[in-house]
């Protein structure tokens, strides 16, 4: 058994015995308080009080009967000469506004008030008080249930929020890992590839894009460290460094171009500072699309444009190279991510083949302060 079962069980033993202990003290007060109404040299009166106050331990599994029981008990010893007080039946009464519904103890305590005034053995205000205070217990006691079931469904609710929140923030990870690995690697192994193909002819060429690879390698594994890091410990804080940015972006396109992809950066407008997950993105996707150019595409001519208007960004990655574009073309997961990196943004993306040749991705991306 678990702990928290445990606990939960061991509480709830504690509880009952509470409970029985609380009704034997009330039984016995109870038969006390009628004694010292009744003559205790005749037992028959002394035995239906006894036995009244008896009754009362069964009072919270069968409430309605045991107030019948002591209403005859208590009857009885009216009947035979002496004067009760009444309070076996005071007690079942309550007993019966605090575990039943407030209409069926309304419909018992009318005619229990009567009936004790008719027998002489207490007046309706001590009728009505004990019906109140059940009632009373009944309302406080659904009070602190229904602030039980609040706290547990706001807990609950919290939970499925964090779990929701954990998914989405692994799938943010999962989806910068594939930036990381899709981009990395294709430049690794074209890198590789070139520096084979030159090895017999220019040794320190082959030298220099091999080192190239090394850096390459070494900043995925960067990468990857701090994503995998964020996996193991969502709340830890470790040392990272800064994510990509736009002032990165030289260098991105430098990387591609030193791996033989003829690629050009150009801006047009005015820049100026965006949030760090508009950056982020905008690095993301022209990271992405440009992979798949170096992977699908063999163009002549690839180009990198930045619009900056008021209110929009535009990110515009051409290239002319020649069909078939089945990674790009295909909704694979890298435009995939893209989209959703857009979306997320309140933007649109479109890609696709052009008519004159060559293939296009276009992010339009809302960057003004009224958006």
């Amino acid at each position: 058994m678990r702990i928290p079962e445990a606990f939960g069980s061991a509480r709830r033993l504690v509880v009952a015995r509470r409970t029985v202990l609380f009704d034997v003290a009330l039984a016995v007060v109870t038969t006390t308080v009628e004694l010292d109404r009744v003559d205790t040299r005749r037992i028959l009166p002394i035995a239906l009080t006894f036995a009244a106050g008896a009754v009362l331990l069964a009072r919270r599994r069968f409430p309605t009967q045991v107030l019948v029981v002591t209403a005859v008990l208590v009857w009885g010893v009216a009947a035979v000469g002496e004067y009760p007080g009444g309070a076996p039946v005071l007690v079942a009464l309550a007993s019966v506004a605090e575990t039943r519904d407030r209409r069926v103890s309304v419909a018992v305590g009318i005619p229990t008030a009567f009936f004790l005034q008719l027998a002489s053995i207490c007046s309706p205000p001590l009728t009505v008080g004990a019906w109140a205070v059940g009632a009373y217990v009944r309302t406080r006691r659904q009070y602190l249930a229904a602030l039980e079931e609040r706290a547990a469904q706001l807990e609950r609710e919290r939970e499925q929020l964090d779990r929701i929140a954990a998914q989405n923030e692994r799938t943010v990870i999962a989806r910068e890992l594939h930036d990381i690995v899709a981009h990395s690697v294709t430049v690794m192994l074209l890198g590789v590839r070139g520096a084979r193909d030159v090895l017999p002819t220019a040794p320190d060429v082959a030298a220099d894009t091999l080192g190239r690879v090394e850096e390459t390698a070494e900043d995925s594994l960067a990468e990857l460290r701090r994503m995998l890091t964020l996996l193991r410990d969502p709340g830890g804080t470790p040392h990272l460094r800064p994510q990509p940015s736009l002032s990165q972006l030289d260098g991105l396109v430098g990387g591609y171009r030193d791996a033989g992809m003829p690629v050009t950066l150009a801006e047009s407008g005015e820049r100026r500072p965006l949030p760090g997950g508009v950056e982020l993105s905008v690095y993301r996707i022209i990271e992405e699309a440009l992979t798949n150019v170096l992977k699908h595409a063999e163009p002549t001519r690839v180009e990198v444009l930045l619009a900056f208007a008021a209110d929009r960004l535009t990110v515009t990655v051409h290239d002319d190279g020649r069909p078939p574009r089945t990674a790009a073309g295909s909704g694979g997961h890298g435009l995939t991510g893209m989209r959703e990196r857009v979306t997320v943004l309140g933007g649109d993306l479109t890609a696709g083949p052009q008519p004159g040749g060559g293939f296009t991705v276009t992010a339009r991306l809302p960057v003004g302060d009224d958006r």
